[in-house]
């Protein structure tokens, strides 16, 4: 049998369709039919060039959920439940090695040396040829981790879980929020909403969110936020303003950077009260650098600046436990969806913030 998956080739230009064949497994690995691929903004930088980390030719897509068709020997979810050929799961997207300085002394394994991810890492030139969710099939090797999906729920409405909703749920895990804090949201797009739902989740008092476009700030209004305020309706002086007006003179407890724009970190630095913290989630590559008046904006306010580096284990069980409290919600992220031959179609719709969240379905 051969599998079908759509290339990514050269930057910028058409993924293609290319037909592979279904690989020989080995003990524990399994093969899943990839029901939906979740098409992240990443993966529209890693298009453009953008992203250092990958190699071409490659099949994109890091977020998946799916079937297993195939099973070789003997294979264990999370919980410890033994896996079976039909069961419905989605999977962790990266792999860490178990005994680096970071996995093993840190116990930080999002830091690990040796990390890498379907759809990111992987070529398609070498076998076992599918490594990204952009296909029919996937090949997961025995060290990945496995949620086995026992709840009714629609399964596309899972596939961000594994990347926007991992690093928002990673994002919470190191804010220090509490109860009662007020929160601020630069950034709109999934990994903004997945933040808005987690500050409902957290007990925020004040959501106010920052974006640039109506659909994604009605969105974010729906998942919970109390306040919005459109950038391109609003001057940075105004948005200072009402953000000011709404926190007493303060300033919000807490701000999370989801954008990945320089200036949208610089602008939550600058709201956040004295004493308060700022979370940076969205660079998940080199893009752009900020000036800080170090007195000012650091030492004078106490602030406590954290940045977020990608998520792990623990932060997909807490976003798939976010979706099921919330699924109807989270059906609503699902904007665009397409059968997999249209793969270029979809990542030009991410591109353009026509969706909200698109994701491919290959067997449509």
């Amino acid at each position: 049998m051969e599998v079908t998956a759509m290339v990514f080739e050269k930057f910028n230009q058409p993924l293609a369709m290319r037909k592979f064949p279904v690989p020989n497994l080995t003990e524990g690995e399994l093969l899943v039919k990839v029901e939906a691929a979740g098409v992240c903004g990443s993966d529209v930088h890693m298009w453009e060039g953008r992203d250092p980390r990958i190699r071409l030719p490659m099949i994109l897509g890091h977020e998946g959920v799916g079937e297993i068709v195939e099973l070789k020997g003997e294979k264990k979810d999370i919980h410890g439940t033994p896996l079976k050929i039909g069961d419905k799961v989605l999977w962790n997207r990266s792999l860490t090695c178990g005994h680096c300085y970071f996995c093993k002394v840190k116990m930080d394994p999002s830091l690990c040396t040796n990390r890498w991810v379907y759809g990111i890492h992987t070529t398609c030139s070498d076998p076992p040829h599918l490594t990204g969710n952009y296909a029919e099939y996937l090949l997961l090797v025995a060290e990945s981790d496995i949620f086995k999906i026992e709840s009714d729920v629609d399964l596309k409405t899972l596939v961000p879980a594994s990347c926007s909703g991992a690093t928002a749920a990673h994002a919470f895990d190191l804010s220090g929020m509490e109860s009662g804090d007020s929160v601020l949201i630069q950034g709109v797009g999934p990994l903004g909403i997945f933040a808005v739902a987690f500050a409902r989740s957290y007990g925020a008092s004040q959501i106010i969110t920052i974006g640039g476009t109506e659909e994604r700030l009605n969105m974010a209004q729906s998942f919970g936020a109390t306040h919005r305020l459109n950038r391109h309706q609003l001057s940075k002086k105004e948005r200072k303003e009402a953000v000011m007006a709404l926190t007493l003179g303060r300033g919000v407890d807490l701000a999370f950077e989801m954008a990945g724009e320089p200036e949208a970190l610089k602008e939550c630095i600058s709201l956040v009260r004295n004493g308060g913290a700022c979370v940076s989630a969205g660079f998940g590559e080199p893009h752009g650098t900020i000036e800080l008046d170090c007195f000012h904006d650091l030492n004078r306010k106490n602030l406590r600046l954290q940045g977020i580096w990608v998520s792990d284990v623990r932060h997909t069980h807490m976003a798939i436990q976010l979706i099921l409290n919330r699924s109807q919600d989270f059906k609503r992220l699902i904007t665009h969806t397409f059968p997999l031959a249209q793969a270029n179609e979809a990542i030009r719709v991410m591109k353009s913030k026509e969706a909200v969240k698109a994701v491919l379905l290959p067997h449509r």
